[in-house]
Order: C-alpha cells, then sequence, then structure tokens
C-alpha cells in the first residue's frame, strides 16, 4: 500500500516589528496581530526599535509609531530605508497631518490614525504584504503583445523581474514605489486620477488620503527625475511617454 504524500509545508508566519512606546498598545497590539497568525518582536522606543531590526533575521513589517523616545518613528524609518526596501506602516495619534507628511516623506508607505481599529489594522498590514509580493501571474510570461521589458527614454522596467534600471543603473524602489510605478507604465501618457491610484495600489476602497499618493510620486520623482511623472493640475499623474 503506497505512503500517503507529504503534507504541503505550511508557509512561515509573517515577522512584524511593532514600534510602541505605550505599554498598554504595545501589548494590545501585539496580541491582536498574534491572533491573526503573525509573529510579532515588539521594542518600547526607537532605539531599541533600530537594535532589534538590524540584529533580527529579516522581518516582513514594521509598524512604527510616530512619537517614541530617543529616536521617533520617522527618524528610525529614515534610518531603516538607508538600508532596506521593508514596507513600513506608520502609527500618528495627531489628527493635523504633519506626521502623516513627514513619515510618508521619510519613506513610510502607508498610515493609520490611532486609535485604530484591529480590523483596519490588519487589512493595511494585509495591503501593504501583497504590495511586497506583487509579482506577475503565475508562470513568468508576459501576456500576448504585452512586452515584458518596458522602455521609457532612459527608464527601463523589467515586468518580470520587477527590476527597473534608469540608464543601465538599477534603483531600488520601496514595493509601494514599484507598484505605483507599474500602474503608471501600465497607462503611459493616460491621467490617473488619485483615487484611482488609492484603490489600485493601496487597495483603499473608499476615497482615502490621497496625501499617500502625492509624498509617493514625490519619492520616485526623487529617483526617476522629475520630469518624468507630469502633474495634471485637478486631475492626478501621468506618466510621460
Amino acid at each position: 500500500m503506497p505512503s500517503p504524500a507529504p503534507a504541503p509545508e505550511s508557509p512561515p508566519p509573517v515577522r512584524v516589528l511593532l514600534v510602541e512606546d505605550d505599554e498598554l498598545m504595545r501589548r494590545s497590539f501585539t496580541v491582536a496581530l498574534e491572533r491573526y497568525g503573525y509573529r510579532v518582536t515588539a521594542a518600547a522606543d526607537g532605539l531599541t526599535g533600530l537594535e532589534s531590526f538590524r540584529d533580527g533575521d529579516g522581518f516582513d513589517l514594521l509598524i512604527l509609531d510616530v512619537m517614541l523616545p530617543g529616536l521617533d518613528g520617522i527618524g528610525l524609518c529614515r534610518r531603516v530605508r538607508e538600508t532596506s526596501l521593508v514596507p513600513v506602516l506608520m502609527m500618528s495619534a495627531r489628527g493635523d497631518g504633519l506626521d502623516v507628511v513627514a513619515g510618508l516623506e521619510a519613506g513610510a508607505d502607508d498610515y493609520v490614525v490611532k486609535p485604530v481599529d484591529t480590523y483596519v489594522l490588519v487589512a493595511r498590514i494585509r495591503s501593504l504584504l501583497r504590495r511586497a509580493a506583487y509579482a506577475p501571474a503565475p508562470g513568468g510570461e508576459p501576456a500576448a503583445g504585452q512586452a515584458d521589458v518596458l522602455t521609457f527614454g532612459d527608464l527601463t522596467i523589467d515586468t518580470g523581474g520587477m527590476e527597473v534600471s534608469l540608464s543601465g543603473t538599477p534603483v531600488a524602489l520601496t514595493p509601494t514605489e514599484l507598484k505605483l510605478l507599474l500602474e503608471f507604465a501600465a497607462h503611459p501618457g493616460i491621467v490617473l486620477e488619485r483615487h484611482t491610484l488609492l484603490r489600485n495600489v493601496w487597495e483603499y476602497g473608499w476615497d482615502g488620503d490621497s496625501r499617500v499618493v502625492d509624498l509617493a510620486v514625490q519619492r520616485l520623482r526623487k529617483k526617476l527625475g522629475r520630469e518624468r511623472i507630469e502633474t495634471v493640475r485637478g486631475f492626478g499623474y501621468k506618466l510621460r511617454r
């Protein structure tokens, strides 16, 4: 009698680094995320969080509170971005938007405002992880009539290998920046409205904060050249052919 086929191995748990100075919130978030199957490493201040990030065996996602003792969340995000493209979700307790803009400028992919519902937090996490795992359709072959390598002047986008180069030099993009660029590249010369980009890139099912789009476009311009993505005032953005 043939032996039964071995059960498929389950994927390893997603590793999350949570940096939050409020002890009650830190414990609450940790318990909630672990219930969803995430493996959480928690830190109470920015410097400890940075040390955990550097000493860890690799995190899949970072959740950083803005207001942290020692090294704040914005400074921590900048330090992380010096060496890593790991997805970063910022948490802010302020409603005036200053922390939001500063966090996105520092390289964060998205943000939530505290107090945040667990379901909303997990939805944002899942969206970020999907962007990080973004890949072509199974099989790795481009669809009929589509190029696997797109060229816009000196900008080259390898949609199969998920690699971007400018004048032959590789350009490092975060998962959010890469998916945003791919969205533009799929519609060259066509104006994409902010709410369309929020839906297709950030997966917002509602009209979210368009600042995440504006700041991500600014970061793309810094890496690819300001003239690459044109602003169409009152409408949105388009990639120049």
